[in-house]
C-alpha cells in the first residue's frame, strides 16, 4: 500500500493512564508526539486507578491536543482523519479520547477511524522499521496484553495466542508492588536486575500442554509472593538501598518471564514460517527481553524488529500510524462510535 506524503492523520490515545496525540504524515514521519503521563498520580496505588485516570485525561486531553498539533505545525482542517483508539482498555480512560475525537471530526468534517489499541502497538514497529519483510510474527508485550500474532501484510492481524491469566507487564507490576519497589514495576525491575544473580531463585512458568502459543503468568507471581513469605523478605524501605537478596530475586523473576515469553516467540515462528519477527509493546522496553529477543532472531535466522523506546509504550503516534492503514483500507467510525473495553483482535 503505497504512502501518501501530503496524508496527516492526528492519532489520539488514551486507553490507560497516559493522554496522548500525534500527527503522521503519509504513515510514516512522525510530526508530532506528545504524551502526559500519570505514572506519579498513581505510583503511591501501586497500579492504576480508573477513576483518577479518568479524570486526570479529562484535564490533560485538550492541552495534549493542541500541543500535538502545535508541534507539527498544522491546523486541523490540514488533516486527512481523526484515528482514535477504541479498546480495549479502561471504558472510563477511552471514553475521554473518543469523545474528543469524534468532537473534532464532527467540527472540521474529517473521517473518523478507530484503532484497535493492540494494532497500534504493531503499527509501532513499521512506523520505525521502514521496511519489514512479510509475514512475520509479532509479540505484543504490555501491561495488559500478551499476544502472539501473523501479520500478514501491515493491518492484518491472525491471533495466534495470548496469555489465559496475567499479562506479563501486569506480573511486574504486582511483583513490583510486592518488594514495596513502586510503580511501574517494569523499569525498577529492570534496573534492580542488571548485575544481579537471576539464577539465584528458580522459578517456572506453566507451559501449556494443549497444542496453543499461549502464556500463563499467575503461577510465577504467586511462587514470589511465596517465596518472600518463606523468606520473610521485607518490602524495601530505601528505594536507593535495595538489598542484594531483593534485586537477585527480580532478576531470577525476570530472567524466568523473559524465556517463557521468547520461547514462545520461537515456537509460534516455528509453525508459521515467518520472514522476520517483531516485539512490541510495552515490556518491549525490557532490556533483557529486547537482547533475548535478538539473539533467539540470530538463531533463527530471522531478522527482529523492535520500536525505539519512545514508541514502546503508550503513544498516539502508532495509534495515528495504524488509523492510515486503515483509513486507506476504507474503514471508518461513525458519531456513534463507542468504547469497546474488550474489544478482540484477530
Amino acid at each position: 500500500m503505497p504512502d501518501a506524503p501530503g496524508e496527516r492523520v492526528l492519532g489520539i490515545e488514551t486507553s490507560c493512564d497516559e493522554t496522548a496525540a500525534a500527527v503522521v504524515e503519509g504513515g510514516r514521519r512522525i510530526l508530532s508526539n506528545v504524551v502526559a503521563s500519570q505514572a506519579q498520580v498513581h505510583a503511591r496505588y501501586g497500579g492504576v486507578v480508573p477513576e483518577l485516570a479518568s479524570r486526570h485525561h479529562i484535564e490533560a486531553i485538550v492541552p495534549v491536543i493542541e500541543s500535538a498539533m502545535a508541534e507539527a505545525g498544522v491546523r486541523f482542517e490540514d488533516l486527512a482523519a481523526v484515528a482514535v483508539t477504541q479498546g480495549p482498555g479502561l471504558v472510563g480512560s477511552l471514553l475521554v479520547g473518543l469523545q474528543a475525537a469524534k468532537a473534532i471530526a464532527l467540527v472540521h468534517g474529517k473521517p473518523l477511524v478507530p484503532v484497535h489499541h493492540v494494532a497500534g502497538h504493531v503499527a509501532a514497529a513499521f512506523l520505525a522499521h521502514a521496511a519489514i519483510p512479510l509475514p512475520a510474527v509479532a509479540l505484543v508485550v504490555s501491561g495488559g496484553h500478551t499476544s502472539l500474532y501473523a501479520v500478514p501484510e501491515q493491518g492484518v492481524h491472525q491471533l495466534l495466542g495470548r496469555t489465559r491469566d496475567d499479562a506479563a507487564g501486569e506480573a511486574f507490576d504486582k511483583v513490583a508492588k510486592l518488594l514495596g519497589l513502586g510503580y511501574p514495576g517494569g523499569p525498577v525491575i529492570d534496573r534492580l536486575a542488571r548485575g544481579a544473580n537471576d539464577r539465584a531463585v528458580e522459578f517456572t512458568v506453566a507451559r501449556i500442554k494443549d497444542g496453543r502459543s499461549d502464556f500463563s503468568f499467575s503461577g510465577i507471581k504467586t511462587a514470589v509472593l511465596l517465596h518472600v513469605r518463606r523468606e520473610a523478605i521485607a518490602p524495601v524501605a530505601d528505594p536507593a538501598d535495595v538489598p542484594r537478596e531483593v534485586r537477585d530475586l527480580v532478576a531470577s523473576f525476570e530472567r524466568t518471564v523473559v524465556d517463557a515469553l521468547v520461547r514462545g516467540l520461537a515456537r509460534a515462528a516455528s509453525g508459521h514460517r515467518p520472514r522476520s519477527l517483531i516485539l512490541t509493546g510495552g515490556v518491549a522496553a525490557n532490556s533483557l527481553l529486547r537482547r533475548e529477543a535478538e539473539a533467539k532472531g540470530r538463531e533463527l535466522g530471522l531478522p527482529v524488529f523492535i520500536p525505539p523506546l519512545e514508541l514502546t509504550t503508550d503513544n498516539a503516534a502508532m495509534i495515528a500510524a495504524a488509523g492510515t492503514v486503515s483509513l486507506r483500507r476504507g474503514v471508518r467510525g461513525g458519531l456513534g462510535l463507542n468504547a469497546e473495553p474488550h474489544l478482540a483482535l484477530g
